[in-house]
């Protein structure tokens, strides 16, 4: 009888081990992105992390400096295995073995690392080569992480929303054909039995810049009040753009036949700016965005999403700062909580904790209406921008006519000045059927006239 009763208890204290240790935080966590080079050093950047009240911080590597910093913080830290090295470690165990030991062994448990991505959105910027790896390449991390007897780490990889095929209403979510069966459903069958998460990047911003005629702004910035969208198979009401995108992805999980599988929002956020012809990107709609998502997250008992009521959605908000050198449109720049000087875009906190009446009040939301011109950004590469030059000068119609020898704009000695007529001439023919204001990131948009004298450039209005 004795026996009896010491071994129930010990499961009982077992049970309420498992249902502790199985709990998980609502409060968001921030993603520590590195692409700057103004960005403040590590120990700064840790210190402005705790003003924010976050609960966790994600880095998109294992940069030695920040797992320092963020020692004996009490954050749980989720770090990234590069997305070069999948292919090798997929097929190399003493790798991944040697991986492990020289990034995280060294910093664990002083700094509280969660959490181990295997590459960073594999499907979207990788080649179809890479993709047969990916799930190889989890499953060596996790066994190096079982040599080393640590095994509170949970192993995973991020996924942006193109892994659909079909997510709307969302109740059709898909998964794509070309990944289905020989990537996504291996790895569910991994996250199924290691009792991980599917990491999900979850931006409501472009899917509404996609279509902002039949997708409502409001909707997508959790603001609306009387818009629901009603899916006509389940029934099921959704009253913002991130539950409809989240659960389309609880839905495609579950026509493999994983249907318990957690998300875990790797991330989302709103950018605060970007080039002039960029709509709703804007101070106003990056605050009120996230002020929302955290409340949404952070409520208690927590709401989950229509699909899965009452579960936990833990997040990280993208991102810490607005770094400057990330490629692309100019919102991948602005996606920060932070200008890289540390001070605050607008007022945030990650605890959910201050009441939207104690924030300062917004600016308001607007979008750029004028004449915009194409210029060359400063301290593009000049090679590149001769590069680039001579594309756009390719393109037919008279684009560079006027840089000319014995023209108005004519300026041998300055390659920039050249460019940046041919970048707005092209943009100014050209954007109507598409074309951009990029150049591989050597292009920025401006609201100031560069013309001079005679020389007069092409302009577009907003």
């Amino acid at each position: 009888m004795k026996a009896m009763v010491m071994a129930l208890i010990s499961l009982f204290i077992f049970s309420l081990f498992i249902t502790s240790s199985g709990e998980i935080s609502g409060q968001p966590g921030v993603n520590y992105g590195e692409l700057g080079n103004n960005l403040p050093t590590p120990t700064t950047s840790v210190s402005l992390i705790k003003n924010l009240k976050a609960k966790r911080v994600k880095i998109y590597d294992a940069n030695p400096e920040i797992l320092k910093a963020l020692e004996n913080t009490g954050f749980q830290v989720s770090i990234m295995l590069p997305n070069q090295l999948i292919t090798n470690i997929s097929s190399n165990q003493t790798l991944s073995n040697q991986w492990i030991q020289s990034n995280l062994v060294p910093f664990y448990p002083k700094t509280l690392i969660r959490y181990l991505l295997v590459g960073n959105e594999l499907i979207s910027s990788t080649s179809n080569q890479t993709w047969p790896h990916i799930v190889p390449a989890m499953h060596r991390i996790k066994h190096s992480l079982t040599i080393f007897g640590l095994h509170k780490i949970k192993v995973g990889t991020t996924s942006a929303m193109d892994v659909l095929q079909t997510s709307f209403p969302p109740s059709n979510g898909t998964f794509r054909d070309d990944i289905a069966f020989s990537v996504i459903k291996p790895m569910l069958e991994f996250l199924h039995v290691t009792n991980s998460f599917f990491f999900l990047d979850v931006y409501p911003f472009f899917a509404w810049t996609s279509d902002p005629i039949n997708i409502n702004l409001n909707y997508a910035l959790f603001e609306s009040d009387n818009i629901t969208v009603t899916d006509p198979n389940t029934g099921l009401v959704y009253t913002n753009l991130f539950d409809q995108m989240v659960d389309a992805v609880y839905f495609a999980m579950e026509r493999l036949g994983f249907p318990s599988i957690r998300i875990f929002i790797a991330e989302t956020g709103w950018p605060n700016g970007g080039d002039l012809d960029q709509i709703g990107a804007n101070i106003h709609n990056a605050a009120t965005y996230n002020r929302n998502i955290v409340k949404k997250v952070t409520k208690k008992p927590p709401t989950g999403t229509p699909a899965r009521p009452g579960s936990v959605l833990p997040t990280f908000i993208f991102a810490l700062f607005n770094e400057n050198l990330k490629p692309g449109l100019g919102t991948e720049r602005h996606f920060g909580l932070l200008y890289p000087n540390g001070s605050s875009i607008y007022e945030i906190d990650l605890s959910g904790k201050t009441l939207e009446s104690e924030f300062k009040t917004l600016p308001p939301a607007e979008d750029y209406k004028g004449k915009a011109w194409c210029v060359v950004a400063e301290g593009a590469n000049e090679t590149a921008v001769v590069e680039a030059l001579s594309y756009a000068c390719s393109q037919g119609n008279q684009t560079c006519d006027s840089v000319q020898p014995g023209k108005p704009c004519f300026k041998p000695d300055s390659v920039v000045d050249r460019a940046s007529y041919a970048f707005s001439s092209y943009w100014a023919q050209f954007r109507h059927v598409g074309g951009t204001c990029n150049f591989n990131g050597l292009a920025t948009q401006i609201a100031k006239d560069p013309s001079y004298g005679s020389c007069k450039y092409p302009s577009v209005t907003l």
